[in-house]
C-alpha cells in the first residue's frame, strides 16, 4: 500500500514538466538521461513519480524505482547482518540498504545510458521481485528510491548516472504518523503499526535524513503537514 500525497500543480507545471522538458531536448546522441528521486519513507514520492510521468509522457518520459533491485526473499531469508551485539536477517530489515542489490543497480544504469534495458520490478502481491521485469525505452526516465543519494560504499557512486536530482523532505514526526497509518489501514494493530514503525521505518528514516549526500541535490521539496509536495525546504 503506497503513502498517497497531494502535488502542488505550479510545481508539476511550471517546475518539473519544463525541467525535464530541457532535459528530453537535448541532442539525442548524448544516450539516455536519468533523474534521481530521493526521499525518505513516508513522503509519498512513489505519488509524485506517476504524476509527473502522466504529466510528461509527451516527452518521451518513463519513471521506474529501485524496489525490485531488493534481493530475493530466499536470499534475505537466509543471510544476515552481524553486529557487534547481534544477528539480524535481512529479511527482518527488508528495505534497508542491505538488503538490495547495488552492485546490480549500479549496472544496469550504466548500461541503460546507451541501450534499451529490463528494468526489474518489485511485486507487492508476491513480496518479491517479480519474475519480468519492464523494458525500460525512453529517453528520460524518473528513477525513486530512498538510498540514491546514501553516502555509502556502493550508494554513494550512483549520482554520477544523474543529470538531475530532487530531493523530498519532512518533519519526522509527520512521516511516523503517516507510516503507522498506512500500516493500520493495512491490518496491523495500532501497537503492532508503532512497533514495525521503530523497529524498521524510524531507522530508515534516520538514515536517509542524516546520511544522503545532500549537496547532490538539485531541487529541494517538502512534504506539508497537510500532505502536500511543496517546492523548498522549510528549515
Amino acid at each position: 500500500m503506497d503513502i498517497e500525497a497531494r502535488v502542488d500543480e505550479d510545481l508539476l507545471d511550471r517546475v518539473l514538466v519544463p525541467k525535464l522538458a530541457a532535459l528530453a531536448s537535448r541532442p539525442r546522441g548524448d544516450g539516455r538521461r536519468f533523474v534521481f528521486l530521493a526521499a525518505p519513507p513516508g513522503t509519498g514520492k512513489s505519488t509524485l513519480a506517476a504524476l509527473v510521468r502522466d504529466r510528461a509522457k509527451h516527452l518521451d518520459f518513463d519513471a521506474v524505482g529501485i524496489d525490485g533491485f531488493h534481493y530475493r526473499q530466499e536470499y534475505l531469508d537466509s543471510h544476515y547482518l552481524d553486529s557487534s551485539t547481534e544477528r539480524t536477517p535481512l529479511s527482518a530489515i527488508k528495505g534497508a540498504p542491505e538488503t538490495f542489490d547495488v552492485d546490480a543497480l549500479s549496472r544496469l544504469l550504466a548500461d541503460a545510458r546507451e541501450r534499451e534495458v529490463t528494468w526489474p520490478v518489485y511485486d507487492r502481491r508476491l513480496h518479491d521481485v517479480a519474475p519480468d521485469g519492464r523494458r525500460l525505452t525512453a529517453r528520460l526516465v524518473l528513477v525513486e528510491g530512498n538510498w540514491l543519494l546514501l553516502d555509502e560504499p556502493g550508494w554513494r557512486d550512483l549520482s554520477t548516472y544523474a543529470a538531475f536530482v530532487i530531493f523530498i523532505t519532512a518533519d519526522p514526526r509527520l512521516l511516523r504518523d503517516r507510516l503507522v497509518d498506512r500500516k493500520i489501514r493495512g491490518g496491523l494493530s495500532p501497537t503492532s503499526a508503532a512497533e514495525f514503525y521503530e523497529r524498521s521505518d524510524r531507522l530508515n528514516i534516520e538514515r536517509v535524513l542524516n546520511c544522503s549526500d545532500l549537496s547532490k541535490v538539485d531541487l529541494t521539496f517538502h512534504l506539508g503537514a497537510d500532505g502536500t509536495i511543496q517546492q523548498g525546504d522549510p528549515s
